[in-house]
């Protein structure tokens, strides 16, 4: 008996070790396949696929996972205009060009009368407007390059080009950069109050403090330098409008609102009418004069001062209630407001010197229709994309390769 066979027998006591069961073979399902092994799935003719094994020595080639293509996120929409506010500015434009074409007819109550009513309200709403628009400008870069764009290199330009042109007409040469000639003073101003504006946005009650500020601005004879004086004169309607929410507006929309709004702008008009037809000042409706310069007591010019302010704000908003909320056959205009607020003044200049508004049909009503007339044409003409195409590179010059590029570009 050898040690490597088995043996046939058991010792006693020892039982039987039972056989494993035969296997059984499981009728195959289709694309089934065991445990640890890879079947392909049968064609439906019953004959198996299989893939041609390429000869014998050749490179295998590598199967090519077909990579997902970027999903390129869709460009967001542009952002429309709003019609509203393009309307708002045309129409006050307009009311620009014939405050600064009446100055020559002053002397004529019914100019006197219009005059007053125009400057009470009209460039106290455009810096309600300016402001309003101002709410996110340092949320962009494009927006912050504009502070050099569309104020510091066209307010150079203009304050040059308005000396030569008042040098031309037989006036002395004066060019004081600091000192802004004329309708140039609001580009400065507007690029002060929007340097200002994350003072202003960070403040808990902005308006009292900018009122506060307004107040007692009249205390102190400032300098026109850099328009100091207009920039604390008007600043509270500034930040008013940086204030202001879309609902605001929303507000003004109502009926009965409207109706309030034209008896305050007739009753203001009926104030104008009294004031032009005496002799009052004309230096409070310029929001820089000082209390001195205005020969008021402090407590006095505090007081006007305040009544002004309320009185502006009372037609600003009256004005914007009245204004068409869609679009109208001035809306694009009010799109190119800068350009007929910076050009107008050569012809009102031209006109000036030359004496076409000293004839003596133009002092009285029908003077004061004409004159009214005649701007709200030029405003329409200066506001045209042709405009805009033959003095863009002048007034709105494209200086990208003064900035850097923001990170990440």
């Amino acid at each position: 008996m050898t040690p490597d066979r088995p043996s046939r027998f058991r010792p006693p006591g020892a039982t039987a070790a039972r056989a494993p069961p035969p296997r059984r073979h499981l009728p195959r399902r289709r694309g089934w396949a065991p445990r640890g092994r890879r079947w392909r799935r049968p064609r439906r003719d019953g004959a198996r696929s299989r893939r041609p094994r390429p000869p014998s020595g050749a490179p295998r080639a590598r199967r090519s996972v077909p990579r997902p293509s970027p999903r390129k996120s869709p460009r967001p929409a542009p952002r429309k205009r709003e019609p509203y506010l393009d309307n708002v500015k045309f129409l006050l434009i307009a009311l620009v060009v014939v405050g600064h074409s009446l100055v020559p007819t002053l002397n004529a109550d019914s100019s006197k009368s219009l005059y007053i009513f125009i400057y009470t309200f009209h460039m106290p709403l455009f810096v309600i407007v300016s402001g309003y628009l101002s709410r996110n400008f340092w949320n962009s870069n494009a927006k912050t390059n504009k502070l050099v764009d569309t104020f510091v290199v066209p307010y150079v330009i203009v304050e040059v080009g308005y000396a030569a042109l008042r040098f031309s007409l037989g006036q002395k040469w004066s060019l004081t950069i600091i000192d802004p000639a004329w309708l140039n003073w609001y580009l400065l101003a507007l690029l002060f109050w929007r340097l200002s504006t994350p003072v202003w946005k960070r403040m808990k009650h902005p308006v009292p403090v900018a009122i506060a500020i307004y107040l007692f601005a009249g205390f102190s004879q400032i300098s026109g330098d850099f328009s100091m004086d207009r920039f604390f004169g008007l600043l509270p309607f500034f930040v008013i409008g940086l204030v202001m929410q879309p609902e605001h507006f929303e507000m003004l929309n109502r009926m009965w609102v409207k109706i309030l709004s034209a008896v305050t702008l007739l009753g203001a008009a009926g104030v104008a009418v009294f004031l032009g037809h005496s002799k009052y000042s004309l230096k409070p409706f310029y929001f820089k004069h000082s209390f001195q310069d205005m020969d008021l007591s402090w407590y006095m010019g505090l007081g006007l001062k305040m009544g002004l302010l309320i009185a502006s704000l009372a037609m600003c908003f009256a004005f914007l209630a009245l204004v068409p909320r869609g679009e109208t056959w001035y809306t694009d205009l009010g799109t190119r407001t800068l350009y007929a607020y910076l050009l107008h003044g050569i012809p009102v200049l031209i006109a000036k010197e030359q004496g076409w508004l000293d004839l003596p049909w133009l002092h009285g009503p029908l003077g004061v229709l004409a004159i009214s007339a005649s701007c709200f044409a030029l405003a329409i003409v200066l506001c045209l994309p042709e405009t805009r195409t033959v003095f863009k590179w002048v007034l709105e010059p494209r200086l990208t390769w003064l900035y850097r590029r923001p990170s990440g570009s």
